[in-house]
């Protein structure tokens, strides 16, 4: 649930406040990558618990992908090492 200044509040809609949506979202996939979550899992937790459409969760990520390459390449190395970095990021 999201707070402000100690009272809740409802989260941005996309239609309204598309920003504030999207930086919404975005803060959400941090979460994700804390509890080292892979992308599928968060999709999944997104559209569950914060009714976040896949289709934009999945945007919003790639466009976190396209910026921030050498994070994402050893995020996903050290949540499955098993898998080389340049087959996970084609898949993505």
């Amino acid at each position: 649930m999201m707070y402000h200044y100690g009272h809740r509040r409802r989260p941005p809609c996309l239609r309204c406040h598309p920003h504030g949506y999207i930086r919404m979202v975005q803060h959400l996939i941090e979460r994700c990558l804390l509890l080292q979550m892979s992308r599928n899992q968060c999709l999944k937790a997104l559209a569950k618990h914060a009714r976040v459409h896949p289709l934009v969760t999945l945007t919003v990520w790639r466009e976190l992908q396209k910026e921030n390459r050498d994070f994402f390449q050893a995020y996903f190395h050290s949540i499955s090492p098993s898998q080389t970095q340049a087959g996970v990021l084609e898949r993505c």
